[in-house]
């Protein structure tokens, strides 16, 4: 797969035929599945991998942080500040801010651009954090690394979505995921290794931070390879710069496919340079945004109960720290194969489909998980919960994405997507208060009862968007 020289610096004037966002995006949505699409979608994995290295090393050096002396396990108190809770709840604050007041900057700047400063961002606040020694001081650099962490997914979301074909949406989310979830298992590897060791003198858990850091080294790399999106291009009003980079694309595509490309067949998303937020509140935009903010509230209680606090689970249930991370990382070895599930079923299973009958496995499975102390099965079920969870974020990062147009698809999902992290920033007082009280039944009678609300907002309120134009699903 060679890489894609974009350079529109040279982009001449063109004829008022090709001056239309909706032949762009028709000449998008022609394009078939060569190595050179491919590589695009690659490239955008590449940087969400440290994003989702960021979000689950939550859950693999909390142990650690806990060995420390830096936080304790639970709190008396709902709100308490030194627990492991509230690390947690730092992290998920920083993703809210980050998606709900700066995700609408892709919309502003472009995809390419703030793609590549909040990867930036998160990966200065991450090394700082690394080398914090008390609550008090950790917590503040979790949050500032959070924002950056909440803007890159839903800008690398947004990027996915314009970039690819109608025909191959399914699949390109899917393969993201593939990559990013690869992070999971190589977060509770080094954990595994490090955070139980005081390697140099230094506490293991800053170890497996620092290496999440090494995130601004990788953007470097790949910011040249990846255009900007030649939607939201024409979408500005810049029909050259979309062109060209559209020419260039089309040519290495053409050249890989052997053969003439397919037609395009254009609809039509109207020009309007730039959108109001209000707009989110407008048919058929605002029963969207309804349902996939109650999506959302509950989804992240239901995923991040589990995945980012899986070790800790494991320890509550009588396992040594030790033996829970070891436990942990066969559990995260799983987060791949969902992916890999997700890339031969996404695009021939309606999304909403997907999305409930994986929300429907996290509650089941999670309710055996939480009877069980057989390490074989606790292994067996973790693994099943983790597939299910890969599945549902497969499902509906595609999905958010598809219900918007291109004007404020940044602004919308960052705006949806925002209420997932407030919920997942007191889901981490919720779980914590729930362990101390309820034990690990408890625990997951929280988790099944958040799936059960999400398969009733999806199921009952959520449209159909497979093999559908963004323009066709916006209309």
């Amino acid at each position: 797969m060679a890489s894609l020289p974009f350079d529109t610096s040279g982009a001449s004037s063109r004829s008022p035929s090709i001056r239309e966002p909706q032949q762009i995006n028709a000449r998008m949505d022609r394009l078939p599945a060569t190595p050179t699409m491919w590589m695009l979608v690659l490239m955008l994995s590449f940087g969400g991998w440290f994003e989702f290295y960021d979000l689950f090393f939550t859950a693999y050096v909390g142990p650690g942080l806990v060995k420390s002396g830096l936080y304790s396990t639970t709190t008396a108190s709902f709100f308490g500040f030194s627990g492991l809770g509230a690390f947690v709840a730092a992290s998920f604050a920083g993703l809210f801010i980050g998606t709900f007041f700066f995700a609408r900057l892709a919309d502003r700047f472009g995809r390419k651009t703030v793609f590549t400063v909040s990867l930036l961002w998160y990966s200065v606040a991450t090394f700082v954090m690394a080398w914090q020694d008390s609550a008090t001081t950790i917590n503040p650099w979790r949050l500032i690394a959070g924002i950056g962490v909440g803007v890159e997914l839903v800008t690398i979301d947004t990027y996915v979505s314009e970039l690819m074909p109608k025909h191959l949406r399914g699949r390109a989310f899917a393969f993201v995921h593939l990559v990013q979830y690869t992070a999971v298992p190589a977060v509770a590897l080094f954990s595994w290794w490090l955070v139980p060791r005081t390697p140099f003198g230094v506490d293991g858990w800053r170890w497996v931070v620092i290496i999440g850091a090494l995130g601004a080294l990788i953007v470097w790399a790949i910011r040249r390879r990846v255009p900007e999106s030649p939607r939201w291009l024409a979408q500005q009003g810049r029909y050259d710069e979309a062109d060209s980079i559209m020419q260039k694309l089309e040519a290495k595509v053409a050249q890989q496919y052997g053969r003439p490309l397919p037609a395009p067949v254009e609809s039509a998303e109207p020009v309007v340079a730039k959108a109001r937020f209000s707009e989110i509140w407008q048919p058929p935009y605002r029963r969207r945004a309804i349902t996939m903010l109650v999506f959302n509230l509950f989804q992240a209680i239901g995923f991040y109960g589990f995945a980012s606090w899986v070790p800790t689970l494991l320890v509550s249930k009588g396992v040594t720290v030790t033996h829970s991370l070891l436990y942990s990382f066969v559990i995260a070895v799983s987060n791949p194969f969902g992916p890999l599930l997700g890339m031969a079923i996404a695009d021939r299973i309606e999304r909403k489909t997907l999305i409930v009958l994986s929300a429907l496995g996290i509650a089941v499975f999670g309710s055996l998980f939480a009877t069980q102390t057989s390490p074989a099965m606790l292994m067996t079920l973790g693994v099943l919960i983790t597939l299910c969870g890969t599945l549902l974020s497969v499902g509906y990062h595609a999905y958010q994405t598809e219900l918007f147009p291109t004007r404020m698809r940044a602004t919308a999902v960052g705006f949806v997507y925002s209420m997932s992290r407030l919920s997942a920033m007191f889901s981490g007082f919720m779980i914590a208060f729930a362990l101390r009280h309820l034990g690990v039944p408890g625990v997951f009678a929280l988790i099944g009862g958040s799936m059960v609300m999400v398969m009733g907002a999806i199921g009952f309120f959520g449209p159909r968007t497979n093999n559908r134009t963004l323009d066709e699903i916006s209309h």
